[in-house]
């Protein structure tokens, strides 16, 4: 084409514009949202990093602050981002529709948005008061409808610790990297939870779920030990990297600076931590099944020792699961090589029980039942008794569909 003679008129000249502006997509502010709580649930809040977030979104971090002045206020906007969008599809449900109908639409949030969905589990701690306040209330709200739901069902007093168990089914999804696609991960969970549901908690207890013996809680014997010991619940209450070695050491009674003597550093204490309970568990888990017969009796056997360990261990549970993350990869390795192997335990003797489950679809299962576990607990405010672990094992067993 030939360049026109002449000078060109002015008012033919298209506008003169912010190059940025014409490619900026309208949804632009939930678009670094979506990717925050991806990073957030990846890598935990302290880990995570404006410049992440922006190049999860392929902008610059100058730009990301035109949209939120600091990091907590997006973290903050992360973790209202699930139960909004879970209030949202259940507002959607006409009232008194059947409990299946409720459980998918929290189903099917969930799965669609599970690389994010996870900050509210284990990152909510790092809310100031309010903003967990808002938090609480809003999920509240997406219990209260489920339990409603339930109770319509199956009118028992149980309901809402039913709902929750129901909710951790379903929101374990966010919390695992298992590659299944969407439909059959929603279809998998919404009949789990459904199970869960249905399930008795005060029920006959299961074959296979006996007493469970756990390895004895550890005794600290050596000033190494009683590190460890006095930092998992300060872990547990303040979050890893709220903890000072300061506060560590006034627990057990030294100056700062001793606490060097034992461990290179604070996270080679979180990474005894973490080891120890893989290395409980393990061990319970191996007591479990001993003289178990029959791959449901040791799914059972697996459920029950699971939900011991959780109630006895409670805290040093809780900080290897929520700090994991934060690890160095190379001291997170054999942390992850030793979750990969329970969890491969439980995959082998449920699809020894239930054949009809691919690898896939059983993995997804077993996490369902921790999730299970950890909300139903959480409910329970883990307080330990055999009626409270009797009733977290039937609901895990529910979820796995024995």
């Amino acid at each position: 084409m030939t360049r026109p003679h002449g000078p060109v008129s002015t008012s033919a000249r298209p506008a003169v514009t912010d190059p940025s502006a014409v490619t900026r997509p309208r949804n632009r502010k939930q678009l670094i949202v979506d990717a925050a709580g991806r990073v957030f649930s990846e890598h935990g809040y302290h880990a995570a990093s404006m410049e992440k977030i922006a190049a999860g979104v392929g902008i610059t971090a100058a730009a990301l602050y035109r949209h939120f002045p600091n990091k907590y206020a997006l973290f903050a906007a992360c973790a209202d981002v699930m139960t909004d969008r879970l209030v949202a599809a259940l507002d959607e449900v006409p009232p008194g529709a059947p409990l299946a109908d409720v459980l998918t639409a929290v189903t099917r949030v969930t799965v669609a948005h599970r690389a994010s969905g996870g900050v509210y589990r284990w990152e909510a701690r790092y809310l100031d008061r309010d903003d967990r306040r808002r938090l609480v209330e809003q999920f509240g709200r997406v219990v209260g409808r489920v339990d409603d739901a339930v109770q319509r069902a199956y009118a028992r007093p149980d309901g809402r610790l039913r709902a929750v168990a129901a909710l951790g089914a379903i929101g374990s999804i966010t919390m695992h990297h298992t590659s299944i696609a969407q439909r059959r991960a929603e279809d998998l969970l919404s009949a789990s939870a459904l199970r869960v549901a249905a399930t008795d908690p005060a029920g006959p207890r299961r074959k296979g779920a006996e007493s469970v013996e756990l390895p004895a809680r550890p005794v600290p014997r050596t000033r190494r030990a009683e590190i460890l010991a006095a930092a998992v619940p300060l872990f547990a209450r303040d979050g890893f990297a709220s903890v000072t070695n300061g506060q560590i050491a006034e627990a057990v009674g030294l100056a700062p600076s001793a606490l060097y003597r034992h461990y290179p550093g604070k996270v080679d204490i979180l990474a005894a931590a973490c080891l120890q309970a893989a290395r409980l568990l393990a061990q319970g888990v191996e007591q479990s099944l001993h003289e178990v017969t029959g791959p449901h009796d040791a799914v059972v056997a697996l459920a029950a020792t699971y939900v011991a360990y959780s109630f006895e261990y409670t805290a040093l549970n809780s900080v290897a699961e929520a700090e994991l993350v934060g690890l160095p990869a190379d001291l997170r390795r054999p942390l992850a090589l030793a979750q990969r192997e329970h969890i491969a335990v439980w995959e082998q003797q449920l699809r020894l029980a239930r054949p009809e489950l691919d690898p896939r679809q059983a993995r997804v299962l077993v996490h369902a039942g921790f999730g299970v576990a950890v909300e139903a607990g959480r409910a329970l405010r883990w307080l330990d008794s055999p009626d409270h672990r009797d009733a977290v094992t039937a609901l895990v067993v529910g979820a796995l569909g024995l």
